[in-house]
C-alpha cells in the first residue's frame, strides 16, 4: 500500500512527465533549421549517453542479463527501431508545423491501445471502449475525406507509440535499461550521420553556437528525464490516475500548435478533434467504472 507522501510524489513525477512532453515542441523548434535527421541522430546518441550516466548513478548498469536473454534482447531491438521513427516523424512533424495534427496522433495513442489488446492479447472490448473506437475510426475517415488528406503523422505517431508499448510491456525489462537498449541498437547509425555531416562541413555541432551545441548534447536530457518521472511516478499511483494524466501532453501540444505558432485549425480538424474528445470521454468512463467495479469486489472481499 503506497502511503499518502508517496503518493502525492507520484503524482508530481507524472505530472513532470507529462508537462516536459508537451513543451517538448518548443525544443524541437528551436533547431528547426536543421534537417529532422540530424536531430534525431544527436537525439538517439545523447540520450544513449545520458541514459548511461543514469544508470552508473542508480547503480543498475549491469546489461549482461539482458544481452543473455535472446528474445528481450530482438524484443529491444525492434522497439528501439519503433521509438527511433517515432521520434523522427514527431521532430519532422514540428519542424514543418504540424504540431497540431502530431497532438491528435497521441490522442488517438489510447484507443489505438484498445484496438491492440483486443488483435493481439484477445482482449474483450465493452460497448464503451468500442463505441469509442467506432468514433476514433470515424473522426480518421473523416479528416480523410472532407479534409482531402490522410493524417498519416497522426495515425503512424499512434500506431508506432502503441506497438512499441505493447512490446516493451512483454520484455519484460525495466524502463530505462530498455532505453539503453534502444538507443544502443541505433547509436551506430546516428553516430555516424553526426560525423559524417561534420566531415561534410554541413553538420551544426561545435559549428554555429553554444547554444545549439548545448540544445543537440542535451537532447538526451530531455529524452531520458521524462521517462524517467514517468516510471517513478507510474510505480507509486493508480493506473486510472495515470490514464487521466495522459492527455496532459497532447493538450499543451494542442494549445502551442494553435496559439504560439499560429498553425491552421480549421473546422474539419476541430470536428475531428470532437470525435477524438468524445471516444476519449467514452473510454476513459469505462475505465473509470471497470475500476470502481474491482474497488467494491475488492472491499467486498475484505468485509467478509
Amino acid at each position: 500500500m503506497v502511503n499518502q507522501s508517496e503518493q502525492t510524489k507520484g503524482y508530481l513525477y507524472t505530472a513532470q512527465a507529462f508537462v516536459s512532453w508537451g513543451l517538448l515542441p518548443i525544443y524541437w523548434k528551436a533547431l528547426s533549421h536543421m534537417p529532422a535527421i540530424e536531430i534525431l541522430s544527436h537525439r538517439i546518441f545523447w540520450s544513449l549517453i545520458f541514459v548511461l550516466i543514469l544508470l552508473a548513478w542508480k547503480k543498475k548498469l549491469n546489461l549482461l542479463p539482458i544481452f543473455r536473454d535472446k528474445k528481450a534482447l530482438l524484443t529491444l531491438c525492434t522497439t528501439g527501431v519503433l521509438v527511433g521513427s517515432n521520434w523522427g516523424v514527431y521532430i519532422y512533424a514540428v519542424n514543418i508545423d504540424h504540431i497540431v495534427e502530431a497532438s491528435l496522433g497521441y490522442y488517438i495513442t489510447p484507443l489505438f491501445n484498445v484496438a491492440l489488446g483486443m488483435i493481439f492479447l484477445k482482449e474483450r472490448l465493452n460497448k464503451l471502449q468500442f463505441i469509442a473506437l467506432f468514433l476514433a475510426v470515424c473522426a480518421v475517415s473523416y479528416l480523410t475525406i472532407d479534409y482531402g488528406k490522410f493524417p498519416w503523422i497522426s495515425i503512424y505517431l499512434a500506431f508506432s507509440f502503441g506497438i512499441y508499448g505493447l512490446l516493451k510491456k512483454m520484455s519484460g525489462v525495466e524502463p530505462m535499461p530498455a532505453l539503453a537498449i534502444e538507443t544502443m541498437v541505433l547509436s551506430p547509425l546516428a553516430l555516424g550521420y553526426i560525423i559524417w555531416r561534420m566531415i561534410d562541413g554541413s553538420g551544426q555541432l561545435f559549428t554555429e553556437s553554444r547554444f545549439i551545441d548545448s540544445l543537440l548534447i542535451m537532447a538526451g536530457v530531455v529524452t531520458t528525464m521524462p521517462l524517467y518521472w514517468f516510471g517513478q511516478g507510474a510505480k507509486r499511483i493508480p493506473l486510472t490516475s495515470v490514464g487521466f494524466m495522459q492527455y496532459i501532453g497532447p493538450t499543451i501540444m494542442l494549445l502551442l500548435g494553435i496559439f504560439l505558432y499560429k498553425e491552421d485549425f480549421p473546422l474539419q480538424k476541430q470536428i475531428a478533434f470532437a470525435f477524438i474528445w468524445l471516444a476519449l470521454a467514452f473510454y476513459t468512463y469505462s475505465i473509470v467504472s471497470k475500476y470502481r467495479k474491482q474497488s467494491s469486489r475488492n472491499e467486498s472481499k475484505d468485509t467478509d
